[in-house]
């Protein structure tokens, strides 16, 4: 694959804690903990890296041995990390999940401050790289100022521009830019944020329609993540769901960032755009079944055997 990714968005230092037995309001639970890289676009590009692409990321870490340790881990992956911003006084990004014994997610903490460093002035400075990419990626955790930019940046280049919320209480600054959106995928709770509309929980019917009303709002192409219930998706022309394929949910983290890479390189790849959210579902059901966000030995070879026919 010769085409070129640009990534922009978060790095961060993951841990997340299982509980062995249940959680137990305002005491210590005995628990599996474990701390691993993260961030949605650090795990977006890792993911496509690992599927042969080649791919550059534009992020911020703080001058902290996380930081370079972070920096480190990633470019081992493939990813191209040469214009990550190194912060002197910063502390490097940090994601806490607080897990349920299933694996699922019950709360989770972020701290992606470093992050507002990602400046306009900064993109511009690297539009060049938006000039040969062939597709863009960008997370929830840039600033409104910093979306504005890459959209702009995007529309210049004519370039297909990707998004993940990453959480359900950033999603809000992806709505103005929705009808600039080549292909979103957010969860369930996100969707709802970003049509504004309630959110009651879990319901593959509800979500379907959260990504009709996305695509109604100028989204090209739409994914709901499921957790381990599969997923939802909407295009101009066609609606329908994956179910899961998986036989042990062992951690949800990561399932969302693992189908928008899937589905990017499929894309690429000229793929229908079915069959690379099929891609995207096997993607999820791998991650699923592992307890690091990303998919160790990821490949193509695994994607296609997970695969729902």
């Amino acid at each position: 694959m010769t085409e070129q990714i640009l990534v922009v968005g978060a790095i961060l230092l993951d841990s997340r804690g299982k509980p062995d037995a249940g959680l137990a309001p305002e005491t210590s639970n005995p628990a599996q903990i474990r701390v691993t890289r993260g961030g949605t676009a650090r795990n977006v590009a890792e993911n496509l890296a690992r599927l042969g692409a080649n791919v550059r990321l534009l992020s911020a870490v703080g001058n902290d041995m996380m930081g370079h340790r972070l920096i480190s881990q990633t470019a081992i992956s493939g990813v191209d990390i040469e214009l990550v911003q190194i912060i002197d006084g910063e502390n490097t990004g940090a994601y806490i999940a607080v897990l349920e014994e299933d694996g699922s997610l019950s709360v989770a903490l972020d701290d992606v401050r470093v992050l507002r460093h990602i400046t306009p002035g900064y993109l511009d400075r690297h539009r060049s790289l938006f000039k040969e990419a062939d597709m863009v990626m960008m997370d929830g955790s840039l600033t409104p100022e910093a979306m504005a930019t890459v959209v702009r940046l995007c529309e210049k280049y004519e370039k297909p521009l990707c998004a993940d919320p990453s959480s359900g209480r950033l999603a809000y600054k992806l709505r103005p830019f929705l009808s600039k959106l080549y292909l979103v995928v957010p969860n369930e709770g996100e969707a709802a944020e970003l049509c504004e509309v309630g959110y009651d929980g879990p319901d593959p019917e509800a979500s379907l329609d959260l990504a009709r009303c996305l695509v109604g709002k100028g989204v090209a192409n739409v994914v709901v993540t499921l957790a381990n219930f599969g997923l939802d998706y909407a295009t101009t022309s066609e609606t329908g769901y994956i179910p899961a394929n998986f036989s042990k949910m062992v951690d949800s983290s990561g399932t969302g960032d693992a189908v928008t890479a899937a589905i990017m390189f499929g894309m690429l790849n000229d793929l229908p755009a079915i069959e690379a959210i099929r891609l995207g579902a096997a993607a999820a059901s791998l991650t699923l079944q592992t307890a690091e966000t990303v998919v160790p030995d990821l490949s193509l070879d695994m994607l296609y055997d997970h695969l729902i026919v």
